[in-house]
């Protein structure tokens, strides 16, 4: 069934989820096309959560070509700990439902800081000081540039 999904870049694309599925996984072409459009679809769905439980500052950091571990980054605050944990649970349920990813969730408890590995998106849900501390958008950002990619 055919879903609209707004994109980073503010653009609508009608995804079939029975297509991305039906698609030739014998052709190399075909299975990076599928690939792409997979990761491409898990970040829509990640970004439009985000912004439906009000996480701020949202960055995603396209890491395809740069590392193995995943294709996206996307890094977010919640105002406290309490908000961290539900803007994360809520995105894990969220996926698992929609599009049948299953994510591993990483501290939860705490709520500090919480990682939702989402296969070919990496999720990272701080409060604002710990945030501040890591700096994670740093480490991964291009050298010389000043802001990353954010929505």
């Amino acid at each position: 069934m055919p879903g609209l999904i707004r994109c980073a870049n503010q653009e609508d694309i009608d995804l079939s989820f029975t297509s991305l599925a039906a698609s030739p996984a014998s052709d190399g072409a075909a299975r990076a096309a599928h690939s792409k459009a997979t990761s491409d679809l898990i970040l829509a769905a990640i970004l439009n959560s985000l912004d439906d439980d009000k996480a701020e500052e949202v960055m995603q950091i396209d890491l395809r070509g740069r590392s193995e571990m995943a294709d996206w980054m996307v890094i977010a605050s919640g105002r406290s700990s309490r908000q961290v944990g539900a803007i994360s649970e809520k995105l894990a349920d969220r996926l698992k439902a929609e599009l049948g990813v299953v994510c591993k969730v990483e501290g939860k408890e705490t709520g500090d800081w919480v990682l939702i590995d989402a296969g070919d998106v990496i999720v990272h849900v701080f409060r604002p000081e710990v945030r501040e501390f890591y700096q994670l958008e740093k480490m991964w950002q291009p050298t010389g540039a000043a802001a990353g990619s954010s929505r």
